[in-house]
């Protein structure tokens, strides 16, 4: 495939993400953190997300499976995991845990379960939309392209 036709297929392709919401303008400020010096940036700063994330998933699905559930620890978790979220621009499951942090702090099981399996959905959407994002992104590299800004 010719570099035109990669560019343009990215570009749409990011242009989805942002318009349905997947990805906000943090995205497009940790691209501009990338340069030269440190070419994988973004995809080594996806990847911790991606790590961490996955950590927190099991961490609070182990916490709501509790006799006793810790909602202050809970939360904790759920923080990190908004945290981390905003900070690679996952604007969906940020979203999702701003109403599991509510639920925690109702104390509400019913609620945080249903939290968690939202939050695990977004997750893994977010997820194969960004593995789809850096793999366009290398392919049109490798043919001798740049990456780039996205809106």
């Amino acid at each position: 495939m010719d570099v035109a036709t990669l560019q343009k297929q990215l570009l749409d392709y990011s242009n989805s993400l942002f318009r349905e919401g997947f990805l906000d303008k943090q995205f497009n400020q940790l691209q501009q953190l990338q340069d030269e010096t440190n070419p994988d940036f973004v995809v080594e700063v996806v990847n911790l997300y991606f790590e961490d994330s996955e950590r927190l998933l099991d961490e609070l699905a182990k916490t709501l499976d509790q006799q006793n559930v810790d909602f202050q620890k809970m939360d904790a978790h759920v923080h990190q995991l908004k945290g981390s979220s905003s900070s690679v621009g996952a604007q969906r499951v940020q979203n999702v845990c701003v109403a599991f942090r509510n639920c925690c702090e109702e104390r509400n099981i019913e609620g945080c379960l249903k939290c968690l399996q939202q939050v695990k959905h977004q997750y893994f959407l977010v997820k194969n939309k960004l593995e789809t994002l850096l793999k366009l992104e290398k392919q049109l590299v490798a043919a001798g392209g740049s990456i780039p800004m996205y809106c």
